[in-house]
C-alpha cells in the first residue's frame, strides 16, 4: 500500500489514494496506521476516492472526528498529479467543500478552503469512531 503522511495545523494524517489502490478492512487499517507506538502514527487516515458529485471524495477515519485534513487533500491530489485543476470541489460527509490552490514551481504552496459556517451538530455531521 502506498501512502503519504502530512501535517497541517497540528494534525497529522495518513493519506491514501483509494482511486488506484484497493483498500480493505478500513477500520482495522485506520487503527493500525494511527498507532503511534507500533505503526506509522497519526491522528487518523484519509482516503481519497472518486466522486460522482465533485472532483474527489474524502473519507476520513479518526478517533474524534476533528482535524484539518481537507486542505491537505487538495495538495495531495495536485502534487500527486491526480488533477491539474487549481479550483476543486471535494465531497465530504459535511457536504461539498471548495478549495482554491496556489501553485508555485509545479507544487501547491497555499490552499484556501471555503468551508462555510461551522457546523457543530453531530446530527448534521456524523462522527464515526474507530
Amino acid at each position: 500500500m502506498k501512502f503519504t503522511k502530512m501535517q497541517a495545523f497540528g494534525n497529522d494524517y495518513v493519506y491514501i489514494d483509494a482511486i488506484h489502490q484497493n483498500i480493505t478492512n478500513l477500520p482495522e487499517l485506520a487503527r493500525f496506521v494511527s498507532d503511534r507506538h507500533f505503526a506509522i502514527g497519526s491522528d487518523g487516515m484519509v482516503l481519497i476516492c472518486p466522486s460522482d458529485k465533485g472532483d474527489f471524495r474524502m473519507r476520513m477515519f479518526n478517533p474524534d472526528g476533528s482535524g484539518n485534513a481537507l486542505r491537505s487533500v487538495g495538495k495531495y491530489v495536485y502534487d500527486h498529479k491526480l488533477t491539474d485543476k487549481t479550483e476543486l470541489v471535494i465531497e465530504t460527509l459535511g457536504g461539498m467543500q471548495h478549495l482554491n490552490l496556489t501553485v508555485t514551481d509545479g507544487l501547491v504552496s497555499n490552499i484556501r478552503a471555503d468551508i462555510g459556517e461551522p457546523r457543530l451538530n453531530t446530527k448534521v455531521i456524523p462522527v464515526i469512531q474507530i
